[in-house]
């Protein structure tokens, strides 16, 4: 992890991490957790950038234990979809983009804190 001068950009290598370590750190360096000025009410505007997930440490097991839901909202409208076809479909950069969304509070700050987010691959 690197950090500027004026500490509002950080950037993560996930070179050989695990998935939830990854993200938990990059949810509490977005929240702002660990800065000492932190303030719940406010998003404070740091930028995290997180490079090289194409090198996440998954095993197999997770890739295909691992599932993730949706709900069209109609009767038998659950569906499921293993780690390996998120991966397969929409990149290595979504789960961990989906972690990190999970790991932030379900409020109006939740779309202004992802916005300062960027997963390079």
């Amino acid at each position: 992890m690197t950090k500027n001068s004026d500490q509002r950009e950080v950037t993560i290598d996930a070179t050989g991490q695990a998935l939830g370590r990854v993200a938990s750190r990059a949810a509490a360096v977005l929240r702002g957790k660990d800065r000492s000025d932190f303030t719940r009410h406010l998003a404070p505007g740091i930028k995290v950038l997180v490079t090289n997930v194409s090198k996440l440490k998954l095993t197999a097991k997770k890739l295909k234990a691992k599932s993730y839901s949706r709900y069209s909202g109609y009767p038998g409208g659950l569906k499921f979809r293993s780690l390996a076809e998120v991966i397969a479909k929409k990149g290595s950069a979504e789960p961990l983009r989906l972690a990190i969304r999970g790991m932030l509070p379900a409020n109006k700050l939740r779309p202004r804190i992802l916005k300062n987010l960027t997963i390079n691959d």
